[in-house]
């Protein structure tokens, strides 16, 4: 497995996709393609702790790496999360210093935040030290935000002073959301706004830059990697599915046709 937190500190690129269906089968598969990290979504599927858990131990299995997203900036609920030992966590919606601040003082324990103690799988059952889960493991946790309103680009050069944050990811149909264009992502409004923030973002140490786009367009993803944006999460197990298979019943239609019509 990568070490995916050295990768992102020093700006390198990754690629990764979407998990949003409960089966942790689509995990294991998809783990086994290459893809440096998998999303693992909680904001919006149906998701729940028990599939979640199956989930990272099936990225586990598969030598991936497991970002999850939490559906809020919820400390109870980024302890759920972080107890089962992913590979790191993936706050939405941060919009100001003082809810970055929240979000990442619900992963660190005192002094340095407010993260209750108790790891289970993160530690393996036990087996492994406490104080080196404490003291190093629980710090090598991958930390990310995202930006998704107009409100975040305006108070991103404070919010990229946080030391904890690994990478800064656009959600950019909820940022076109926030100045009235909901979809229109690239529009030139929303376009603005996310260069903008890249030129903030570059101009900080060690914060890599990053989009999540359910698109798996070729040309789509090009663009985002023209902005300079080094992290990309692109499609979903559900898309490619889908995509699988219209391209398959396209190709026994075709041949079908050749032989009966």
């Amino acid at each position: 497995m990568i070490n995916l937190k050295e990768k992102l500190h020093n700006c390198e690129p990754v690629a990764g996709m979407h998990i949003s269906l409960t089966d942790c089968c689509c995990t294991e598969l998809c783990g086994n393609i290459g893809y440096d990290f998998l999303w693992i979504d909680t904001e919006h599927s149906a998701i729940d702790l028990h599939c979640l858990e199956e989930h990272i131990i099936s990225a586990k299995a598969a030598d991936v790496c497991s970002l999850v997203r939490i559906p809020w900036n919820d400390p109870v609920m980024a302890k759920h999360v972080l107890e089962m030992g992913p590979t790191g966590i993936i706050f939405p919606m941060i919009n100001t210093t003082e809810e970055l601040d929240k979000a990442m003082n619900s992963t660190l324990y005192p002094p340095l935040g407010t993260r209750g103690f108790g790891p289970m799988r993160a530690v393996r059952y036990g087996l492994d030290d406490i104080d080196e889960y404490i003291h190093k493991a629980s710090l090598d946790i991958v930390r990310a935000v995202q930006i998704e309103t107009e409100t975040a680009v305006d108070n991103l050069e404070a919010m990229a002073k946080n030391p904890y944050v690994d990478c800064f990811i656009f959600g950019p149909c909820d940022l076109s959301g926030s100045i009235g264009q909901l979809n229109r992502v690239f529009e030139d409004k929303t376009q603005n706004l996310i260069k903008r923030a890249i030129k903030i973002l570059k101009k900080a140490a060690h914060k890599s830059i990053g989009v999540s786009t359910g698109s798996n367009d070729p040309e789509i993803i090009k663009r985002w990697v023209a902005l300079g944006i080094n992290f990309i999460s692109a499609g979903t197990d559900y898309l490619h599915i889908v995509s699988g298979a219209k391209k398959e019943l396209a190709t026994i239609r075709q041949a079908q046709n050749k032989i009966f019509d």
